[in-house]
């Protein structure tokens, strides 16, 4: 029978009490998922490593003035973020979240060519729906090749959106906890998620039909 998951004020009590072993539950939790996301900001693994090295230490030292108004695990991303964007500043990897506005850029999701026009049928909905990829063998055969499309296409993104993306999609964050992390809004949040995804839903498109034309 599995132990009950350890609840944040326990951790913090314990983390607070010098407790060796809360300090190694937190980064058994959290450890591997923390790396992934300082991956995104800087150039190499070494330096990801050295960045969650650096999020450890911040964690350590601040502990007792860690005031709770968010979870555990919201302030210590927050901390990776900070130390992330400005190690990815100095690698000239990204630039600072707060340069690149509310929604990390302009103009519309999907070209607006692919939706009928005013004249149309049915305006505003799809001129012609987009492929259904799993149909084709050729998409089949090739499917075991997405993860590296859609790896570079989340690479692409401007750093807002990459972020929210990621938090969201990949690290199996809510809405809710995203824009804690983040400090931004509900509305800021779902209009990066929809870019962000829109994007990478573009690339895997095209890749798809290149497959298919091939």
């Amino acid at each position: 029978m599995k132990d009950p998951p350890t609840s944040d004020d326990d951790l913090v009590t314990r983390l607070r009490a010098g407790d060796e072993e809360a300090f190694r539950e937190l980064i058994k939790k959290f450890d591997a998922p923390l790396r992934r996301v300082a991956r995104t900001y800087v150039s190499t693994d070494a330096a990801a490593d050295e960045v969650v090295q650096d999020v450890w230490v911040g964690v350590l030292r601040g502990i007792d003035r860690f005031e709770q108004r968010s979870s555990l695990k919201t302030w210590i991303y927050r901390i990776l973020l900070n130390i992330a964007r400005t190690r990815g500043v100095r690698d000239r990897r990204s630039i600072p979240f707060a340069s690149l506005g509310d929604a990390g850029d302009e103009g519309p999701t999907f070209d607006l060519d692919r939706f009928q026009n005013a004249s149309g049928q049915h305006p505003g909905h799809w001129s012609e729906f987009p492929m259904r990829w799993h149909d084709h063998p050729e998409v089949r055969a090739v499917g075991h090749e997405t993860i590296a499309v859609v790896r570079d296409a989340l690479s692409t993104l401007p750093a807002a959106q990459q972020e929210v993306v990621r938090l969201r999609d990949l690290e199996g964050w809510t809405g809710a906890e995203v824009c804690n992390a983040l400090d931004i809004t509900d509305t800021n949040q779902r209009v990066l998620l929809h870019r962000g995804r829109a994007k990478i839903r573009a690339a895997l498109e095209s890749y798809f039909e290149s497959a298919v034309t091939a």
